[in-house]
Formats: structure tokens, sequence, C-alpha cells
């Protein structure tokens, strides 16, 4: 029985700008430009230089989030009441629940326990450990102002990126400056950073990995997996900082704000959307527009983080906007930097979005923004305006500059005697004991059939597209095949194509054969772990050839003849310098394909399902013009979990063993806290794919 699909529209992804170089090699024949191919196994010429490259794929990934951004602000441009806004509010806070995981059910005792305090100028630093969820542990500072004798406004100070998190220069300075205006102040460390890496190396006294994003881009991706997200848990943890706060004789509960900067404008951005009990956001140097975000990151910031990144964000209609319009009627003010990798046209773009509802509805008093013009940070400009915002909303007595504060070392700050919870509560959870917890109370209700997800959402209608010659135009809803020349090689003969689709993408495939004659429409399509067949693998389709089959092989997008030869400017972890290129790019933590899949992520189809996209089009190019009936698939090592997948979701192609197949276990991952494993295969939910 063959499945039924579903068919969308492809949409329109030509972009005149950026892409001379590319249409130059267009417009020549493709045989002159196999004349002088260095083998017989090159389809595409090769782009004149390397490095930074507005890449085919990278625009149609930019293109995609924008008509999803478009379809957004349609939805958000019918409203014309307060009460179709607020209906619309419950719909983006469900939406932006779904697409994290959601939120633990059951709040577990904080078992808060103050670890030590130092007295400074005018205030006293607590030094807290909570427990966000059951033996999982936050630590946090406490600054409370001296005299306090009625409950104070509290704002919670989320961390940026750093090792020292906490003890870093600018969230002492940020926490001082709050606590000498008068505010009860809580900083934590975010999960993978100070005192909470959860990859702590004893014999080395530092983690596995960088304390920047370093950890985050490794145990975020298998929370993915598992269907939660690092975003969950960031937001949980300052929800449950917020419930410490709320039990502090000293705070006023119904005024505790949010404020951070970086990381910790993501997570401020987060608390401030899911909790009502937050009095007013100040989140900085984040929210921007995710499509622009999309297009700058692998060149301005391209190390891996998960907590920005969560599955769905554009696709699902939240974005950053909706993020602070979640916020709406509560006080919101915007902290932007013009010199900022987040771009700045695109925290202008949320902006106006935002003020507009806000002045809309009767708050324009409720709304601002600042811009600072300097590189990214939460400048001291960008603080003068946020906090002397939130003096007026709070009714505190505003003021004018900031006192001078005294910088402490961060071990004068460590809230645990080893320095790592990890090391002080060797019985507690690590962050992957906690996914895994959270798979484990799913994974027998849901079962995911693998046809039924990539048939599903953002499915692009590839069995509804017609296949016809490219004509040098832009090949949508179509596969435009174009010959490419041919070759020769080990006494058999290779016939070149390039399969136009999706407006700018393309696939360089090869067709293997015998010389003489051969039987009708038998062929495998057969490719290698991250390349295509080339000489130095072609002895492994020989065995295969013998027996008669015709081989096809191609480079999936991205990969191969697609890849960006770029190699990342890493400031996190500037050692990747030094790895050869194609590791590089292939790097969980700081890598051009990982850019690329969290890419896919945001626009809601993951880069393992439109590589088995690929697998279709060229298929339905085999059916449709080789005239081959007949279609197996199989694929070298790893490359197989791809072979298997498409061999489960598309009817007519034949899964075939292969002798060093080896199938990538979603589940065993996430069950067996396995840090490392091919990016591109990070699949949303995977863990409840079952290949075999």
């Amino acid at each position: 029985m063959r499945k039924k699909l579903r068919s969308t529209s492809a949409v329109n992804f030509l972009s005149k700008t950026g892409y001379l170089l590319l249409a130059f090699y267009l417009l020549i024949p493709a045989a002159v430009l196999n004349a002088g191919s260095p083998d017989a196994f090159t389809v595409i010429a090769p782009p004149a230089d390397s490095g930074r490259q507005i890449t085919p794929f990278l625009r149609y990934q930019v293109e995609m989030a924008w008509r999803q951004d478009e379809r957004r602000q349609a939805e958000l441009a019918v409203i014309r009441t307060e009460t179709e806004f607020l209906q619309y509010q419950r719909s983006l806070r469900g939406r932006l629940l779904e697409i994290i995981g959601g939120l633990p059910e059951e709040k577990t005792p904080l078992n808060a326990r103050i670890t030590g305090t130092i007295d400074m100028d005018g205030y006293r630093i607590e030094k807290l450990v909570f427990e966000s969820l059951l033996g999982f542990h936050v630590t946090a500072l406490v600054y409370v102002p001296d005299g306090v004798k009625e409950p104070r406004p509290a704002v919670l100070l989320a961390c940026g990126h750093s090792p020292i998190a906490k003890a870093f220069r600018n969230y002492q300075e940020i926490a001082a400056r709050l606590v000498q205006r008068g505010y009860v102040v809580l900083c934590w460390d975010p999960v993978g950073q100070g005192e909470r890496s959860q990859f702590w190396d004893t014999g080395k006294g530092e983690s596995r990995y960088n304390r920047v994003c370093g950890e985050h881009g490794i145990f975020g991706n298998v929370a993915y997996l598992a269907g939660s997200s690092l975003a969950r848990q960031e937001a949980f943890d300052g929800i449950r900082a917020l419930d410490y706060l709320s039990t502090r004789s000293e705070v006023d509960p119904e005024r505790i704000s949010i404020t951070g900067t970086s990381g910790g404008g993501v997570q401020s951005a987060l608390v401030m959307a899911l909790e009502p009990r937050i009095f007013a956001g100040l989140p900085s140097c984040y929210l921007s527009s995710l499509p622009m975000r999309m297009a700058n990151r692998i060149f301005l910031d391209p190390d891996s983080d998960p907590e920005q990144d969560v599955h769905r964000m554009v696709s699902s209609g939240v974005g950053h906007a909706g993020l602070c319009l979640l916020t709406y009627p509560r006080p919101l003010v915007l902290s932007v930097a013009v010199e900022d990798f987040f771009p700045i046209e695109g925290a202008r773009k949320t902006w106006r979005e935002v003020e507009a509802a806000y002045r809309r509805f009767g708050h324009a008093d409720k709304a601002a923004i600042t811009e600072g013009y300097h590189p990214h940070s939460f400048s001291d400009h960008n603080q003068l305006f946020a906090f002397g915002f939130l003096d007026r909303q709070t009714g505190m007595p505003e003021r004018h500059g900031f006192e001078p504060f005294k910088l402490l070392d961060f071990k004068e700050l460590n809230c645990t005697r080893a320095g790592q919870v990890r090391l002080e509560y060797p019985d507690g959870k690590d962050f992957l004991d906690v996914v895994r917890d959270y798979y484990h109370t799913r994974k027998n209700s849901i079962s995911i059939d693998i046809a039924e997800m990539y048939h599903g959402r953002n499915y692009p209608g590839i069995n509804g597209w017609s296949l016809t010659p490219f004509k040098h135009g832009n090949s949508q809803r179509e596969i435009g095949w174009e010959a490419a020349g041919s070759a020769s090689h080990d006494g058999y003969a290779i016939d070149k194509y390039v399969l136009h689709h999706s407006g700018l993408l393309a696939i360089p495939l090869l067709h293997i054969k015998s010389k003489g004659k051969r039987p009708e429409g038998k062929a495998v399509l057969w490719f290698d772990f991250r390349r295509k067949l080339c000489a130095d693998n072609f002895a492994e389709v020989k065995p295969l050839l013998e027996q008669g089959y015709d081989v096809l092989s191609f480079d999936f997008r991205g990969q191969g003849e697609n890849m960006m030869r770029y190699a990342v400017a890493s400031i996190d972890d500037p050692r990747l310098a030094a790895v050869p290129l194609e590791e590089q790019y292939y790097s969980q933590t700081s890598g051009v394909m990982a850019n690329y899949v969290y890419n896919t992520l945001l626009t809601g189809r993951p880069y393992f399902l439109q590589m088995v996209e690929d697998v279709e089009i060229v298929a339905r190019f085999a059916g449709g013009r080789l005239g081959i009936d007949k279609l197996a698939i199989t694929g070298r090592g790893k490359a197989h979990t791809v072979a298997a997948a498409a061999a489960g979701s598309l009817d007519g192609l034949e899964l075939l063993a292969a002798p060093d197949a080896e199938l990538v276990d979603w589940a065993a991952i996430v069950d067996g806290k396995q840090e490392t494993w091919p990016i591109e295969f990070l699949l949303p939910d995977g863990a409840y794919v079952d290949l075999n």
C-alpha cells in the first residue's frame, strides 16, 4: 500500500544579491566546466575562493525563515481589539511551552541553604545553593541592601556566557549597581557555567568542554533528541529562583523583575514570557529578529548554544517578537547594541512590533528601548536608561550615575567548598540525568513513525514536483535536471548530473554503470559518511556493479561539493583554529554544519529530514529520467542511518544491507548520556523513532 503524502507549495528562494559568482557558473555549459575537472567524480566547478560565503543553502534557510515570519506578522495584523490580542497571547504562550518541551509539572522542595556571607559597603552578599529539581543544584548569590525595614523590589539577574558566570566582572557590576539602588538581587550560575559544570575533569581541574558555550552545545543537543530543550531547563531555573526570592522577607513578591545580557538576555526573555509573576523585563543584547540572526551567526558568533535555538521557534510563530509580546502589558525595556552580532535592524524591527501593541492598547508608557553605539555588551549607557526606567515603574527613587563597587575574585564568590556542584554533591543529578528522566517519563506513551515525521510538518511536497530539463531559471516545485558531462573510472562509465531544486539548491549526482550491456532498471543509491563516491572509496561499490547494479551517488546539501570551505573563528574555543577544516566544519561546539543544523531547527525542518529530502529528489530523477524502476539504497558506516530513514519514509526504496552499516540510535544516546555524535543527525524527538 502506498503512503498518502501531503503536498505543500514550495517557496521562491532566488536572490539576485550575493550570487553573481554562482550565476556566472550557471551560464557556462556544464560540459565545459567539467572538461578541466581534476577527477572523474567532480560534478560542480568549485568556487574561485574559499572563506565567508552566503551559500545557496544558507540563503535557502534564511528565506524560509522570512516567509514563516511573514505568516507570523499576518497572524498579528488581523487583531483588532485587546481581547483578541490577549487570546492571541494565550495561544502564543501555549506554542512556546510546546516547543521548549513544557515545564516540569511538579515544583519539588527548593532545599535552599545559605553557605556563606560577605559583608560589603552598604549591602551583603549571601551565597545560596538551591535545587530547581530534586537533586539538581543551582549556585547563586543574593545581594541584600543594609537596613531593609520593609519589602523591597527585587531583580533576578541572569548570567550571560562566561566560564565564571555570576563572578564575571560585568555581572558583579550589574548586581552591585542594582543593590546600591535599593533592590534585592539574585544572580545564579546557568547550567554548564560557573560552579555548575556538567563535565568536570578532576584531573585537569576544568571541564572537558569550554564553559562559555561548549557544554551547552554538548548536553543541549541530547535534550533535543528527547523532545526537551536547554531553554526549558534554563527557564525553570529562573522560575525557581523567583520562587526563592518570593520567600524572602526583604522582598516584595509583586515587584520582582528580571534582567540579563547575552545568554542572560535569552534566559530573561524566556522567563518574562513564561512567568506572569515577573513584574518587568529588561533583556539586553539578545532580542533581534531570528531570520537576520540566522544569516550572520556562522561568521560573527559561530559557537553552538542550543538555548537560543529552540526547535520551531520561527515556524511556530513565536520568534523574538513573540517573546516580547508575551510580556504585555507589564513593563518592558529592550537594551540593544548597534554593533552587536545580534543584528540591530532586527532589534529595531522587533521593537516596532512590540511598541505598536503597547501603544495601541493604552500602555505606551510601559515599553521602551535604548540603543548603545557599541559592540555586544550591557553598557553603562544602556544600564543607566534601563535601571532608570525600572526605578520609575517600581516606584523606587530614581538615581543618576553609578557608585563605585569592589570587584571580588571569583573564588571568593564560590557557593561550594569544592568550587563545583558535581564535586560538592556527588549524589546529585547532572543535566543529562534530567534529560534522561524526561525521556523515561514519555517513552512508553510516545512512538514516532519516521515516515509520518518526514511527510508531516513542513514537508515541501517533493512527491508532487515535476521533472524538467534545467533552463537556468528558478527551479520551484520542480526538479530541474542538467547533464554535466561524462567520465570513466576503472572500466566503468560515469554520467554526471546537477539536480536543481528549491530555488538555488543543487545536488551533484553521479550515475556509474557498466560500459557494456546493462540490466534494465536496477540501481543502488550509495553514499559514504559525509561524502559521495570518489576514487578512494570506489572499491566499496565494485561488488554492486559486478552484480549488475548501476550505482547512484550524490552529496547532500551543505556537504561534499556543496560544502562552505570556511574555517570559523571561535572566540570561545581558539583550539579549533588548529583543527583540520573538515573536522572543524562538523564540530558540535563550533562549526559551519552545526550552525546550518540549528538554522533548520528554528524553521521546523531538521537537517536530518532534509537529507532524506535529497534522497527523494534523486529517487524521483532516477525513476523519471534514468528509467530505474528498482532502486535500492545503502550507506557506508553511519551514513546507513540516512539510508534507513529514507527507506522507511519513501515508497519503492529498498534498504540494502551493508557490511559496515552503523545505525545512530537516538534513544541509546539519551539513555547512555552520550556526549558526542554526528551533528547532522540531530533530530528532535529522535529518541522515540526506531529505524530497525
